[in-house]
């Protein structure tokens, strides 16, 4: 008889035959050649999931990627229609800035952020060309809610004034302030953080002002905010702070004039304008900051996402001349370990030469305007489910409803439906309440947009006559 002998980091004894019933050679094997159902199994018995609830969860591997493709260990390829959480404009592995974080890592993996640093300087230096002189400084955080957080942080210690005004559609991140300034329902068991102050913002579509036209829902909701800050005291407010395009909430256009009445509002009574463009900036819309479409110049603007597309955790805010000088002598109360990380400032600085060098941006408008924008037309137009379509560059989506006259939205169970159909026909994609989000990469190509679009068509379609 063979002598067994008992593992030595768990108490079994394995046949020396087959070792495979010896759960740590189990786990060291899942390890080494992993499968879909090994990763999913660490996954569930290991970590803890954000917005959901633990029990029952069965998330979808992904092993690797390219561009707007990623797939699983089992080969199942699928289009990146989502970019992910709407953050990888450049795309999945883009070459340029993989190989910056290699060169990186080997000169230098990390330093405090009080030294100068080659990469965090060079970043900063060309994230303000993007903007006008009006700016000059950047402040580095670890992601979109510490910028949103340190952007209040700068208003109320430049003003001297402790309120927040925010929009009810909106989404600003999950950290105290930032979650508190969001106006979605995510607010609600984390309300904690204090002077956040919610309004109506322009939504045509289901407009709170019963408006007709564009142009009577952008008066009305510059009425309802001039009306706001006269009820909440101007001298106590101390930020406006907007998503330039809401997107969680449901990439909300601004109708002409909307922005520039914010603006003079803010001016008018001395408050600090903060536009959020981490979801929005470099190049989603097809400019490299969305607030260049409306003619504005914000007082500070936060940013992250597609930064360097999230290939290393990075964001921060773009510092007016006035709000960074108001600092030269006073001590700014903030700081992170990791501002201004030199491995996120090497990925930020090649994603921002490859997406110049590349002509991303641009590429993102035309495909906006030439492909996406006409088909939602005709989708709109053909399917009876689709009550809205709206967006700009690769930042669109398409409203659901069960009824088009009542705009009834279409209910959570068919949307789950619809993105497990989506799925199936090997597309990732964007789902916010009934809401389909058409937020592709930046890069992606006329065919893929194309691709994406019919399976998206062929989904609608088949979810409207199962309603027949």
């Amino acid at each position: 008889m063979a002598l067994r002998l008992a593992c030595k980091n768990c108490d079994t004894f394995p046949c020396a035959r087959d070792r495979c019933l010896c759960p740590c050679f189990k786990r060291r094997l899942a390890m080494t050649t992993p499968t879909n159902d090994s990763v999913r199994q660490l996954d569930q018995q290991y970590v803890f999931h954000s917005w959901s609830a633990q029990e029952g969860r069965h998330p979808l591997v992904i092993a690797g990627g390219k561009g707007c493709r990623l797939w699983d260990y089992e080969g199942h390829r699928y289009l990146d229609f989502s970019s992910q959480l709407v953050n990888t404009n450049i795309g999945a592995q883009h070459p340029k800035v993989i190989e910056a974080i290699k060169a990186q890592a080997e000169q230098l993996t990390t330093i405090a952020p009080a030294t100068a640093n080659l990469a965090r300087g060079e970043a900063a230096r060309l994230i303000l060309s993007h903007v006008s002189d009006r700016f000059s400084k950047v402040f580095f955080t670890n992601a979109g809610a510490d910028a949103n957080e340190n952007a209040i942080r700068m208003a109320r210690l430049y003003t001297g004034r402790d309120k927040v005004l925010s929009s009810y559609r909106s989404y600003h991140g999950n950290t105290g302030s930032a979650i508190c300034a969001t106006g979605d329902w995510r607010r609600l068991p984390n309300d904690y953080a204090r002077g956040h102050v919610h309004f109506f913002t322009p939504y045509l579509y289901r407009s709170e002002f019963n408006a007709a036209t564009e142009e009577e829902e952008c008066a009305a909701a510059l009425r309802h905010l001039r009306r706001i800050i006269e009820c909440e005291g101007p001298s106590t407010i101390a930020a406006i702070l907007l998503e330039t395009i809401p997107g969680t909430a449901g990439i909300l256009m601004p109708p002409e004039g909307y922005l520039k009445g914010v603006e003079a509002l803010a001016r008018e009574f001395g408050i600090v304008l903060i536009m959020d463009e981490v979801m929005a900036g470099f190049g989603r819309t097809g400019r490299w900051f969305t607030f260049q479409h409306y003619g504005i110049e914000p007082d500070l603007i936060t940013f992250a996402k597609g930064v360097n597309s999230g290939y290393v955790p990075a964001g921060g805010v773009i510092l007016s001349n006035e709000i960074s000088h108001f600092f030269d002598n006073r001590m700014f109360p903030g700081g992170l370990t990791y501002s201004g990380h030199p491995l996120a400032m090497a990925a930020i600085v090649a994603t921002i030469t490859a997406m110049e060098d590349e002509g991303i941006v641009e590429h993102a408008a035309r495909i906006g305007d030439d492909i996406i924008a006409p088909a939602l037309r005709r989708l709109a137009e053909r399917c009876p489910i689709v009550g809205d379509v709206r967006g700009k560059g690769v930042f669109h989506a398409i409203e659901l409803v069960s009824d088009r006259e009542t705009r009834a939205p279409l209910p959570a169970a068919q949307m789950a439906v619809l993105k497990a159909d989506l799925l199936a026909r090997g597309m990732l994609s964007f789902i916010a309440e009934n809401r389909i989000h058409v937020v592709p990469p930046c890069v992606v190509t006329v065919e893929e947009a194309e691709e994406g679009l019919a399976i998206i068509e062929a989904a609608l379609t088949a979810l409207a006559r199962s309603q027949d």
